[in-house]
């Protein structure tokens, strides 16, 4: 299982450009909901790639899958020749992607995030309209049936706001 905190404190440390989406970004928005990874969008930038790679360095990532004897070396470097990488890591298993299906590449995620204040830092997380767009994109069966609790979600904060309320604690 995931270390959640020490993943999005390392990435938000670094000053990484990224965003929580998946299975965290919707534990976020509801705690019904229990992942064992962590995904997280990111920008292509060269400096960022390096950030990333500095981020998560102490965590010894390596490609998830792969033999451990296969040699792999963790750097700004190997991240500028890939776009999505499946990691295992000391903390758990952390995915990277730079586009996410449904709603494109890093700059138009980033659009369908909000603001989250997590462990001290303000931490851009997937909306639940881009969790849905992306899910029902994925068209994976566990997405698909992840769709009608992010529903749920999306209309218990659509009556929030119609009736004036915000019990929201993310802004």
């Amino acid at each position: 299982m995931i270390d959640v905190e020490k993943a999005i404190v390392a990435m938000a440390s670094n000053d990484v450009d990224f965003v929580v989406i998946g299975g965290v970004a919707l534990s976020i928005h509801s705690a019904a909901y229990v992942t064992y990874d962590i995904d997280f969008a990111y920008s292509r930038a060269k400096d960022n790639l390096a950030k990333i790679a500095t981020a998560l360095a102490p965590f010894g990532p390596r490609m998830r899958g792969f033999p451990k004897e296969l040699p792999f070396i963790w750097d700004a470097s190997t991240l500028s020749n890939g776009s999505v990488f499946t990691l295992d890591t000391a903390i758990g298993d952390i995915d990277l992607l730079s586009e996410v299906k449904g709603l494109g590449d890093f700059a138009q995620v980033l659009a369908s995030s909000e603001k989250f204040d997590l462990w001290g830092f303000s931490v851009n997380v997937l909306s639940v309209d881009g969790l849905i767009a992306a899910k029902s994109a994925a068209g994976r069966e566990k997405d698909i049936s992840g769709l009608k609790h992010l529903e749920a979600i999306r209309e218990a904060l659509t009556d929030e706001i119609d009736t004036g309320l915000d019990t929201t604690s993310n802004q």
